[in-house]
């Protein structure tokens, strides 16, 4: 677990799982930014360039997938305190046989917003898995992270290897 100082928040002494509390920590803008890709074969690429799939737009729906997952995060996992999302965006691109999925949350609150991103993440990778399975039933969604965060008290994160978007 690290060194012996060290505390997770999720924990209590009992070692119960619990919900932090938050209600001591000062509003503050927060963003989240997170990736991930699902991993397509080519023909499924092929149909998405097209826009031929039997189901209809696959990215048009996935990016609504995850915006609304990322509302509903609070409810999807149990430890989430539910926020009030300003703003929640989900870009997907088709590269070569994957599809890119970066989702942004913002919020004004005493918590931040990594939980919504990677839930838009992974609710829009499971769309493309869902609305591609016809075609391709082999497809994996890989590299799930946040890429960067700002505000609260751990301040501005960003993932090795990534440009920062300020």
């Amino acid at each position: 677990m690290g060194s012996s100082d060290q505390q997770l928040s999720h924990i209590d002494a009992s070692g119960r799982a619990r919900m932090v509390d938050v209600g001591d920590k000062d509003v503050s803008d927060r963003l989240a930014i997170a990736e991930g890709f699902v991993r397509v074969s080519g023909e499924l690429a092929q149909a998405i360039r097209d826009n031929s799939l039997a189901k209809g737009d696959l990215i048009s729906t996935a990016r609504l997938a995850g915006v609304m997952a990322a509302k509903r995060t609070g409810e999807l996992v149990p430890l989430c305190h539910p926020l009030p999302i300003d703003h929640a965006d989900v870009e997907i691109t088709l590269q070569d046989n994957r599809v890119h999925i970066v989702a942004r949350v913002r919020t004004r609150a005493r918590t931040g917003v990594e939980m919504e991103a990677l839930t838009a993440v992974s609710v829009a990778g499971l769309t493309v898995i869902d609305m591609g399975k016809a075609l391709d039933k082999g497809m994996t969604i890989e590299g799930v992270r946040v890429i960067e965060k700002k505000g609260g008290r751990s301040g501005h994160y960003v993932a090795s290897g990534v440009e920062p978007t300020s």
